[in-house]
């Protein structure tokens, strides 16, 4: 089953999980606020998707309010301590399908490519 990571709050994540209701597929939802996604699996996302730019939105408001040596971090620990402790900063959503091939974001046409709809 397709597992959807996002943000209980989010518009995006809203209108994603939407999405997969009208086309009747079958996802879990996961808010990462709630349940904080392990350092390992955040490294493979990042990985899948081409590194940590791929992973974080740096045009968030969350990204914009860091102090300016945190903006650079130079290692996978980095990375991951930065989102653990902002998860908010992981853009939205993270899409795992059953494969464990990862995607990120929402749009009608990508998700009609990504769910063969």
């Amino acid at each position: 089953m397709t597992t959807v990571y996002g943000l209980t709050t989010c518009d995006t994540c809203r209108k994603a999980r939407n999405w997969l209701d009208r086309f009747e597929v079958a996802y879990s939802f996961v808010d990462y606020r709630a349940n904080p996604v392990p350092a390992a699996t955040l490294k493979d996302w990042a990985r899948q998707l081409g590194g940590w730019e791929k992973l974080v939105n740096k045009s968030s408001t969350t990204w914009r309010n860091l102090l300016p040596q945190r903006k650079d971090p130079a290692s996978d620990p980095e990375w991951t301590l930065l989102l653990k402790e902002y998860p908010a900063l992981v853009r939205r959503p993270v899409v795992v399908q059953d494969d464990g091939a990862v995607s990120v974001g929402f749009s009608d046409n990508g998700f009609k490519k990504l769910f063969a709809r």
